[in-house]
């Protein structure tokens, strides 16, 4: 089956990207959950609509992104989350909420879908988290959850 990825597939392509999968996965779990959209003619113009908005959200540069793996690896993002006894959160920090801090620190934009959490952060104190900014560049975010006072 000949698909086009509207969302990244970790170990299948990104967002653009013409793919042959077999049938079952393409109609089970990449067309139910949006992912992707069956190929037709007319999707040649979709995908350089895709290609378009993925260059124009993307680091373009090695160097650009070495430049902000720098800015990122030299800060600390505080969160904030409710806690209770001992430190444990109510729930877990997300990569959304990684994406989210890094902005409100004054970092640059993180697309969510590149934060990687390496273990669920679940309890106060320093954690690491994995920003994919280019295929051959990943930075190392320190987080350091606090507890939320209401």
């Amino acid at each position: 089956m000949k698909l086009i990825l509207t969302h990244e597939v970790s170990g299948l392509g990104t967002p653009g990207d013409v793919v042959e999968v077999k049938d079952g996965y393409g109609r089970n779990f990449l067309l139910p959950r949006n992912l992707a959209t069956p190929w037709t003619k007319g999707g040649e113009k979709q995908v350089e609509t895709i290609s378009k908005a993925r260059k124009a959200r993307a680091i373009a540069s090695l160097d650009e992104a070495k430049a902000v793996k720098q800015s990122l690896e030299a800060r600390t993002v505080a969160f904030a989350a409710r806690a209770g006894r001992g430190g444990r959160l109510f729930g877990a920090v997300t990569p959304a909420d990684v994406a989210l801090a890094v902005s409100a620190a004054g970092g640059p934009t993180v697309d969510k879908r590149k934060v990687e959490i390496l273990q669920p952060i679940k309890t106060t104190g320093t954690h690491k988290a994995l920003v994919r900014l280019h295929p051959d560049v990943s930075a190392t975010v320190t987080i350091d959850v606090v507890e939320a006072t209401a």
